[in-house]
């Protein structure tokens, strides 16, 4: 189990003026933001970051809204990080997110869920490599 996990406040919740609600509820959380961007995904970098869903039918609909507009990343820290904050943000439907949760307050839908958390220990060492480098990231 690891301290660390990833996360992105996707376009729709920066277009929608979420990121300050967002992050506050993070810290409020106990989670500890160890590196952070305000960034913009080209379209051959949002493919290349949702490779996996290639060959799922959304894949051509999610990396077009990934790479609309700005969004965030960060790197989080927290005992249980990955685990913690998949209940902090709910569940990928809105309609089901338990009320409080960052998808609950901020989402509008399951295709436009408002934050990415990753999935799994490895996964938020893949996604956070993909975005920051080492020298980024407060150790």
């Amino acid at each position: 189990m690891s301290n660390r996990t990833f996360t992105m406040i996707k376009p729709d919740a920066v277009e929608n003026g979420h990121i300050g609600a967002i992050l506050k509820k993070i810290n409020s959380a106990g989670f500890r933001i160890i590196a952070m961007k305000y960034t913009k995904l080209s379209l051959e970098k949002a493919q290349k970051f949702y490779e996996i869903h290639k060959e799922k039918p959304f894949f051509d609909e999610l990396v077009r809204f990934m790479s609309r507009s700005p969004i965030v990343v960060a790197i989080l820290e927290k005992d249980n990080a990955v685990e913690d904050f998949r209940e902090l943000i709910g569940s990928t439907n809105p309609a089901e997110a338990k009320k409080g949760t960052i998808r609950n307050l901020y989402a509008t839908s399951m295709g436009e869920n408002a934050v990415h958390g990753s999935d799994s220990d490895k996964n938020a060492v893949i996604e956070g490599s993909f975005h920051f480098d080492p020298s980024e990231i407060l150790s």
